[in-house]
């Protein structure tokens, strides 16, 4: 592996453990045992290495996101969609995690960051569409899909903090790829109203799957799932 991929895999995993502001390049080069000015030859700062990384993630979403035109959507393609975007949130975590603070250092992931997210939103809105097409779900006119679609980004790009604050009292958080992936019983929730009868217990069963199960929470289902507005069957 070349040295400036290594800086990169290595920036990676140490801002997703430990977070993107208590690293900085001198941790970065001593974890890779390079010398600072090594790291500098590829890349200028820690920004530029952050605007690389979402570089990285930002195409993994778009091929997640690929949406075929020539067959009607299935379940499996819908799990399969929900899956990889909470497998690429789970691997890129420290971005969403300090999402704000990132996207106000630096112009360049502001404006790329936009784009990305726009082109999200047309892709959800797709998936909707074919999934009505292919009976899965009521048609809904464009306006309503747009809504849709927006609140399923919000959910999926803002899961990870309300699992955070969820657990603020307690001393340390560590939060699971299995807890994160307990989104997925939020953006289902949202479909719910629109399923048609045929997938209807078939979408149900799956959902129930990934219902979330938070530790104070446990005496009491009910009193979560009012707290979150939760959907009952």
């Amino acid at each position: 592996m070349k040295t400036r991929d290594k800086i990169l895999l290595s920036s990676l995993e140490l801002f997703n453990e430990r977070g993107e502001r208590n690293i900085t390049t001198n941790h970065i080069a001593a974890h890779l045992a390079i010398s600072p000015g090594n790291l500098y030859y590829h890349f200028r700062n820690k920004s530029d290495i952050i605007y690389e990384i979402f570089l990285e993630y930002e195409k993994l979403v778009d091929y997640y996101l690929d949406i075929p035109e020539d067959r009607p959507l299935t379940l499996e393609d819908m799990t399969f969609y929900l899956e990889s975007v909470f497998d690429g949130l789970w691997s890129y975590r420290f971005f969403h995690r300090d999402l704000e603070y990132l996207l106000d250092g630096d112009s360049r992931l502001r404006q790329d960051y936009r784009d990305f997210t726009n082109r999200c939103l047309d892709a959800i809105s797709r998936i909707f569409e074919k999934l009505a097409e292919a009976g899965i779900i009521e048609p809904q006119p464009e306006e309503l899909r747009s809504a849709m679609s927006l609140n399923v980004w919000l959910v999926i790009t803002n899961w990870m903090a309300f699992l955070k604050t969820a657990h603020a009292g307690e001393a340390a958080v560590t939060l699971t790829l299995t807890e994160l992936k307990q989104g997925i019983y939020q953006v289902l929730t949202l479909e719910i109203p629109y399923l048609s009868p045929a997938y209807r217990d078939r979408v149900m069963a799956l959902r129930e799957k990934y219902r979330p199960h938070l530790p104070d929470a446990a005496a009491s289902d009910g009193a979560f799932d009012a707290r979150v507005g939760l959907i009952k069957k």
